[in-house]
């Protein structure tokens, strides 16, 4: 018998109490612009995606799309200006973000993920007032800052068997309409469905100590004195405060792996190795 064959049925046989652990469990998924990079890497995410529904999960995909923000920003020549490293969101940039977002990017994860044989809605946090926002700063223009969650939207679609797909707008309490941070975005869903998990997948392999070695588990206790040696330091900084703010909110617990890596959300949840850096409290 071909030793492969033999392989893949040890590999699912193994797999099996991973199934049977997270069987109706929420997983919310925040999928990186970076992470998006090929039409085969966007295949291989449906796929996964679609099998954690088919063995029992509920999961919930959150996007981002910088880059593809910037490159119709270049196409369209609208200039962006910066405080400290933020973009401002006028409302020419506003209407660029929510096009690519809502437009482009969303539906074709949507269609990745049907043509996979999932079924697939796309919507934005300004759907069914998902997202309630406030301004995040006045000099960031429409950037905002979740202030409320309403995710009836999701366990309907769940209980119909559905996979939402969703865009990180959010609507504030004039009609504005707000670009909110993917990661920030997935956190405050995460938090209002009291997810078992939230997989924020990146571009890295995961934290690094100051080693370059992967940190597997991460008491959530000791990440503040990370930040404060500089061992969690730039774009992960924000990832390890939205971990943070979506455990205290109730989800179980957060990791962050390498969304690049083949079926990684699949190795993070159904085998005993996982991936990336588990955050979560010490188990008593």
């Amino acid at each position: 018998m071909n030793r492969d064959w033999i392989a893949t049925a040890s590999t699912l046989s193994q797999a099996l109490p991973y199934m049977q652990r997270y069987a109706g469990a929420t997983v919310v998924i925040k999928l990186g612009g970076h992470a998006m990079g090929s039409d085969e890497a966007m295949r291989g995410f449906a796929r996964d995606v679609v099998l954690m529904r088919q063995v029992g999960l509920n999961p919930v995909v959150v996007h981002g799309g910088g880059p593809m923000i910037n490159e119709m920003l270049r196409k369209l020549d609208i200039e962006s200006s910066f405080v400290n490293g933020k973009r401002v969101t006028d409302q020419a940039t506003m209407d660029v973000v929510e096009m690519v977002l809502s437009g482009q990017v969303n539906n074709r994860l949507v269609q990745a993920i049907c043509e996979e044989g999932g079924k697939a809605v796309g919507l934005s946090g300004k759907d069914a007032n998902l997202m309630i926002c406030e301004q995040t700063h006045a000099d960031l223009g429409f950037v905002g800052t979740p202030v409320a969650v309403d995710p009836t939207i999701i366990r309907d679609l769940h209980a119909a068997h559905a996979i939402p797909v969703i865009a990180p707008l959010g609507m504030g309490r004039n009609g504005e309409t707000f670009n909110i941070n993917g990661d920030t975005a997935a956190g405050a869903i995460a938090g209002a469905l009291k997810a078992d998990r939230l997989l924020l997948l990146t571009d890295v392999e995961g934290v690094k100590d100051k080693s370059g070695q992967v940190l597997t588990e991460i008491d959530p206790k000791i990440i503040p004195d990370l930040i404060i040696d500089g061992t969690i330091a730039g774009g992960m900084i924000p990832k390890t405060e939205t971990a943070l703010a979506a455990m205290n909110d109730g989800v179980r617990a957060v990791v962050i792996l390498d969304g690049r890596a083949p079926n990684a959300c699949l190795l993070e949840l159904f085998t005993d190795h996982g991936a990336g850096s588990l955050i979560r409290r010490p188990r008593a």
